[in-house]
């Protein structure tokens, strides 16, 4: 993972505030009927916008999941071993580990079986057939990568790239 300065805000319960505040301006002006609003919707679907706005604001510097700690003369901190000093926001993880499979567990609730399977069978099949190469396709190209261009592939620990 590429290693930044420090980020204008590094406080976990700020960066969450401000990416709730980014996905509800979406969602609220996604949501407004004005021909403004719809036809900018039309061009920038919503969801891209989601993923988006929040990769800006990290290449900015404005937020960032982990950066390189500087000391007050602004020079990189090392610690003992001479490496860099890394900090972190732990939202990351507690959004993976927490808010990620509670929010696909409430998105497969809503779902509505008896339509689902009133697609026939070209539509189970197509989407089957979709969940396989999702499944299959990410380690094929992680193996495909490593044949080609080990250098890319390589990593060990955290820097692992299948991480």
């Amino acid at each position: 993972m590429q290693m930044h300065t420090t980020p204008i805000f590094t406080d976990d319960f700020t960066v969450f505030g401000i990416l709730m505040a980014v996905l509800g301006l979406i969602f609220y002006t996604s949501s407004k009927q004005s021909s403004f609003w719809t036809k900018f919707y039309t061009i920038f679907p919503s969801l891209l916008l989601c993923y988006l706005i929040p990769a800006i604001l990290s290449a900015l510097n404005v937020i960032s999941p982990e950066w390189q700690a500087v000391g007050a003369d602004g020079q990189p901190l090392a610690d003992a071993d001479g490496g860099p000093v890394k900090q972190s926001l732990s939202l990351y993880k507690m959004a993976s580990r927490v808010l990620l499979p509670a929010s696909l567990i409430l998105l497969t609730i809503s779902i509505d079986m008896k339509a689902l399977f009133s697609l026939g069978n070209k539509a189970m099949i197509m989407f089957l057939t979709g969940t396989v190469g999702v499944i299959l396709g990410g380690p094929i190209a992680l193996w495909l990568m490593l044949q080609l261009f080990p250098e890319v592939v390589a990593g060990v620990g955290d820097d692992a790239v299948w991480k």
